[in-house]
């Protein structure tokens, strides 16, 4: 449902913006941790940590993808608050085909990279060979991704964040499925893993695609009009290259955290790829929310409603906040259960070692909310520079700190490490986020 945040309440516009986005970001979330389950479980620790020690590379790829459809979703939103279904419609084509276009050319290089990059990362030899055959089977699918993304970021722009949620809920449930099938029936270990989840992706970007088309006029874009917008491209790419490099310089972070952990061994390898999916699933409401504070500033920066932005930004922090400390208490009670999701119960070491990691960890996920409260408000003014910087300030000083940490704590030195960079996020951008709101938020970015 297409959703104007112009006017109502805001607190209502960013709960019912984030709720369907939540669950839709969760149901993305289950394609890879239900890898990392039933791999773990049927093909045992090995192909685990070949999926662990894969996933930070894949991410990063895909999020050049994800940055250039959040870039192009800034202005969407900004066009549709602004009333200019012209200017929309210009913007998906442009996107649509620029987008293509990038998509493959990166899949080519990327399937050619695999190996070189997991051998520079210090990827064990008994995991290699796994790790680059997921990756492979991965990147060849690039193009459902970047397909359900942009119809995704499209009808997110206009407010519907419903739809995309539906999508992914039936390819989250045909991802498990053929999980199962693949790996613990057809013991194809990672490579089967790869492969339900290229399918079930595929699966979310033509329902997503056949929607918009038959029910979504404001977005449906025809043969004829699919064409690129040279203004609108460079807008375009200003604002992607910008979400693109963020979103990399975050999982490249993550491969730099990845690069200290590979060193303490198979077990401490597979403990990090279970955390980390548990600090996904943590993570991944706070940056649900934050799409919904971009959208809602977006829109109401193209209808020029300065008071409505500032009132934005404090109720959806005030909802960041509250949802951080709430998710910190179940992390902490729940955390030796969580671990034997991923691992059988003589895995005693891999428990222990996670345990301690998420009842660490579970302290510190205000912050993130907080931060990433403050990274939806400038995405929203279209200052990606801003959200840049701080997560490149971010992801420096964490993977400083693992380097220091990991080999004298361990896996827990990593959750110490988290916390460092947080701190120095927030070091980098409060006092940007107070001079912006000493002047206009409401000015072409």
């Amino acid at each position: 449902m297409v959703r104007n945040m112009t006017e109502g309440r805001i607190f209502r516009h960013l709960l019912s913006y984030a709720v369907p986005t939540i669950l839709g970001n969760l149901f993305q979330l289950t394609y890879n941790a239900m890898d990392s389950i039933i791999v773990g479980r049927f093909a045992g620790k090995n192909s685990l940590a070949a999926v662990g020690t894969a996933n930070p590379i894949m991410n990063i790829v895909l999020f050049f993808i994800i940055g250039l459809c959040m870039g192009a979703s800034v202005l969407m939103s900004e066009f549709y608050g602004a009333g200019d279904q012209r200017r929309l419609k210009r913007e998906v084509s442009t996107t649509l085909v620029a987008g293509i276009v990038f998509t493959i050319g990166l899949s080519i290089l990327f399937i050619f990279l695999a190996r070189p990059i997991l051998v520079l990362i210090n990827t064990p030899a008994e995991v290699i060979g796994e790790a680059q055959a997921y990756l492979r089977i991965i990147f060849a699918g690039l193009i459902f991704t970047f397909l359900y993304n942009v119809y995704a970021s499209a009808l997110r722009s206009v407010g519907d964040s419903v739809t995309p949620v539906r999508c992914l809920i039936v390819a989250a449930v045909l991802n498990g499925v053929l999980d199962y099938v693949m790996v613990a029936v057809f013991h194809t270990g990672a490579a089967g893993a790869a492969a339900a989840t290229v399918m079930a992706q595929a699966c979310s970007a033509v329902m997503c695609m056949i929607y918009v088309y038959r029910r979504v006029d404001l977005l449906r874009v025809s043969r004829k009009e699919m064409h690129v917008d040279r203004g609108l491209l460079s807008r375009t790419i200003h604002y992607s290259w910008a979400s693109a490099m963020q979103q990399a310089v975050l999982y490249m972070g993550k491969v730099g955290v990845q690069m200290t952990v590979n060193p303490l061994g198979v077990d401490a390898m597979a403990t990090f790829n279970a955390v980390n999916r548990v600090d996904d699933f943590a993570y991944t409401p706070q940056q649900s929310i934050g799409q919904g504070i971009t959208v809602f500033i977006a829109q109401n920066r193209g209808a020029g409603n300065e008071t409505r932005v500032r009132k934005g930004l404090k109720e959806g922090l005030a909802l960041e906040v509250a949802y951080g400390i709430a998710i910190g208490a179940v992390i902490f009670l729940c955390a030796r259960f969580l671990m034997t999701l991923f691992v059988q119960e003589e895995e005693v070491q891999i428990i222990s070692m996670g345990s301690h990691y998420l009842t660490t960890i579970a302290f510190c996920y205000i912050l993130p909310a907080v931060t990433n409260g403050i990274q939806g408000f400038f995405r929203g003014l279209g200052r990606m520079e801003v959200t840049l910087g701080a997560t490149a300030t971010q992801m420096i000083f964490r993977v400083l700190f693992s380097w220091y940490l990991a080999p004298r704590y361990g896996i827990p030195g990593i959750a110490y490490a988290c916390l460092g960079g947080w701190l120095m996020m927030l070091v980098f951008e409060v006092p940007i986020l107070v001079k912006q709101l000493r002047g206009k938020c409401c000015g072409k970015a």
